[in-house]
């Protein structure tokens, strides 16, 4: 049973406490959980992410990060966390914590090897982002952002039943056939009476180096009749972008102050 006064999402999910599944730590306040979500992989929805926890960071929130992506877990080296380790004890696991605060945590952070695949099956890749739900020792948060796994399989659902999610923000790219497999992720949310906050469209245009003219590789028609069709609104258009596509490698230091005023409305969206 679930316990309603220590759930971050108390009056807001839908559920009544008798057939709530969410187990929830004593030793962690959490206020709020916002899932980050796709219906398909390499949209960029682990650099969305992690950009949208350093966003709230900057602003003077605390926050953490799981990655819930199990069978491609990127978080860690996003953040610049690369061959860290999570280590626990009788009270749970304590987390990676970046240099500016974040807390985080991987499975990357307990494997030997990182390049080696997750050989497991639905039901133990399920129990393990429950645990790091329950297990881990977040503390005092205001955000806890969840890099949730593309599609709308069991560990999806697991998530979206197990942890209590305040909302969630759809990342997507700008192609006929990835909006109809992201309009999967949108029912599958609203299915389970999950808050949709918006959608991020990624890889949106391209900015030419040479005019500084926008260029789009694909008409609106298609976006304005994806948010029209799935009743939600577009928070932000992302460009094909060298200083976003270096985070892996470099970090954030050099991102530039106009990569992150078009999260603004993502942010927004968020604190609301």
């Amino acid at each position: 049973m679930g316990d309603c006064n220590s759930c971050p999402s108390k009056g807001t999910c839908g559920k009544d406490s008798s057939d709530c599944g969410v187990k929830n730590n004593p030793n962690n306040k959490i206020k709020k959980v916002i899932g980050i979500m796709s219906g398909k992989g390499g949209v960029g929805k682990s650099t969305v992410s992690v950009m949208v926890a350093k966003i709230l960071r900057k602003k003077g929130y605390s926050v953490g990060i799981m990655d819930a992506d199990i069978m491609g877990p990127s978080v860690g080296r996003l953040m610049g966390l690369g061959g860290e380790r999570a280590y626990g004890n009788k009270d749970g696991i304590t987390p990676v914590e970046t240099d500016d605060g974040i807390k985080v945590m991987s499975l990357n952070f307990m494997i030997d090897d990182e390049n080696q695949p997750v050989v497991w099956r639905g039901a133990l890749l399920s129990s393990c982002v429950t645990q790091f739900w329950s297990d881990v020792l977040w503390g005092e948060l205001d955000y806890l952002i969840i890099d949730m796994p593309p599609g709308t399989g069991d560990i999806t659902l697991t998530l979206m039943q197990s942890i209590p999610l305040s909302g969630v923000l759809i990342v997507s790219i700008p192609q006929d056939m990835v909006f109809m497999i992201v309009s999967k992720s949108i029912n599958m949310a609203k299915k389970l009476n999950v808050k949709i906050y918006g959608i991020i469209e990624n890889m949106s245009y391209m900015i030419c180096p040479c005019c500084n003219e926008k260029i789009k590789f694909h008409s609106d028609k298609n976006l304005e009749k994806f948010i029209k069709t799935n009743s939600t609104e577009l928070l932000a258009e992302l460009p094909m972008n060298a200083n976003l596509a270096e985070i892996a490698e470099e970090g954030y230091e050099n991102i530039s102050d106009d990569i992150y005023k078009m999260f603004d409305n993502v942010i927004k969206a968020v604190e609301q």
